[in-house]
């Protein structure tokens, strides 16, 4: 191990990010967290009466069998009066040149499907077109965690595009490269 690799496993004083009780403050693990790449996706269901989508870069695989996920959503968000009774939802994996698709869910205030390729799927979720990819399932639980809520989903139905991903990282999208190792 080297010494730097030591030196980040050190406890902090008081005064540092770690506080003395317990807590790490808010600018370092959003900074942590800013750093660490994730997937763009949108997160799409009804209301009953119209599609709601939102912009999210929490979602996780938690299970491969049987086929689970979750995502996050703050409890200010726009949408989550809708999520917190929603049976359904789609998790669209939006695709490397979709940047301007997760600016449009990511906005409040305006009508985000009137400015999108969509479909309903025959049982009435919303799928935005031109993605990497989509999932779609039923809701098993909301979880409430700090000032949001974790949405569980067992995944009941997927498509795969060949695209490649859209990531978020440091406020900036960006697109994979490959390379070999």
């Amino acid at each position: 191990m080297s010494s730097d690799a030591t030196t980040s496993h050190r406890p902090a004083d008081a005064d540092g990010p770690n506080a003395a009780d317990g807590t790490l403050d808010r600018a370092t693990f959003a900074a942590l967290f800013g750093r660490h790449p994730a997937g763009v996706a949108v997160v799409t269901l009804t209301d009953g009466t119209r599609p709601v989508g939102f912009t999210a870069t929490s979602v996780i695989s938690v299970s491969a069998q049987p086929a689970v996920l979750a995502f996050s959503i703050n409890d200010t968000s726009s949408s989550w009066p809708a999520l917190s009774g929603a049976e359904t939802v789609t998790v669209n994996l939006l695709a490397a040149d979709q940047r301007q698709v997760s600016a449009v869910f990511a906005t409040s205030g305006i009508d985000r499907f009137a400015q999108v390729d969509w479909h309903q799927l025959p049982t009435g979720e919303p799928v935005l077109g031109g993605t990497a990819g989509w999932i779609s399932g039923r809701i098993l639980e909301r979880v409430p965690a700090g000032g949001s809520h974790l949405v569980i989903v067992a995944a009941d139905r997927a498509e795969i595009a060949n695209d490649e991903p859209l990531v978020y990282r440091n406020r900036t999208y960006h697109q994979l490269l490959e390379y070999e190792i």
